[in-house]
């Protein structure tokens, strides 16, 4: 007579032995990324960027009795950066903290960046993982209510949204998932077409796999890696596409912490000359700083997304 092993005791063991070779993997993959000097560069430049923002409040105290996000302003001139007694980066238009601005900034476009993108992804993981495995009518409904989104220019779409909403935080957010979940929901969708032929999927079947677990157990943890290079290259998009809405006016309001706010009140002082001291400046600082920390996030985070693509393409690993 033979015991069977408790069923716990039999789930513990499966999930040893499906762990030891992702494990493996995974440490093979931080072999590479060391190995990789762009992805290691965007690293460093992302985690200056996100270690600024978490510790924003440490960097930069917030000044004001309300939202944190909202620079001190004098209603003075633009004044220089590194002088006694000034901010460190000087002021810009009415008087705004540079600095402050900078640090608090990093803060909403990191929240902007990884909201937008990880809601967008679920999104399309979601309904392209459906319309893929399912086909038929979901297929023809999803895809044609995606084309729908993908024929509209993106930033265009994201601005008529905008501008039917208050001009916040949230409802920008708001518009840039509505246009970014479409993109996803094609890559996923034609990544689940692809990976449900194969030999794994037809042995699930064959045993009586229900069709939910296959799609999420076998479909979809398998079809994620080019969604996971999509999004880190994504982190940098959403930033610039969400400085461009509020530097056009369709983002945030004035006097926010938001770069692409920054850099439109501090071009409209570019060309302009201003003293300080008996000592003519032209108010550079006002839209280098900002478009500066822009710079390092967005090519950050193409230099990441560059590297995972080389690190998760097999073909890449045989050389």
């Amino acid at each position: 007579m033979t015991i069977e092993a408790p069923q716990s005791s039999r789930f513990i063991d499966d999930f040893k032995a499906e762990l030891k070779p992702r494990l493996r993997e995974f440490r093979n993959s931080l072999g590479l990324i060391r190995e990789n000097w762009t992805a290691m560069m965007g690293i460093v430049m992302v985690l200056f960027i996100v270690l600024m923002a978490l510790f924003a409040p440490f960097l930069a105290p917030p000044q004001t009795a309300g939202d944190p996000m909202q620079i001190p302003a004098d209603l003075s001139l633009p004044k220089p950066p590194f002088q006694e007694g000034l901010p460190l980066l000087g002021t810009g238009g009415n008087g705004i903290d540079i600095y402050y601005g900078v640090v608090w900034g990093a803060r909403t476009t990191v929240v902007t960046s990884l909201y937008v993108v990880l809601t967008a992804a679920l999104i399309g993981l979601v309904l392209g993982g459906l319309a893929g495995f399912y086909g038929g009518k979901i297929d023809e409904i999803i895809m044609r209510f995606t084309d729908i989104f993908l024929s509209m220019p993106a930033l265009i779409l994201a601005m008529a949204i905008a501008s039917i909403l208050t001009k916040n935080l949230e409802n920008m957010m708001f518009a840039l998932i509505i246009v970014w979940w479409p993109s996803y929901a094609r890559l996923i969708r034609g990544q689940v077409l692809s990976v449900r032929e194969n030999t794994y999927v037809e042995a699930s079947r064959a045993i009586g796999c229900k069709r939910n677990r296959i799609l999420f157990k076998h479909i979809i943890p398998n079809s994620i890696s080019p969604l996971i290079v999509s999004i880190t290259l994504d982190l940098g998009a959403v930033a610039l596409v969400s400085a461009s809405l509020s530097y056009i006016g369709f983002g945030v309001g004035p006097g926010y912490a938001e770069w692409g706010r920054m850099i439109s009140d501090g071009q409209r002082w570019f060309l302009s000359t201003i003293t300080y001291n008996g000592v003519s400046y032209t108010p550079w600082w006002a839209l280098v700083f900002p478009g500066l920390a822009l710079l390092i996030f967005t090519m950050g985070c193409s230099l990441i997304g560059d590297g995972l693509r080389d690190i998760l393409d097999p073909r890449s690993r045989r050389g």
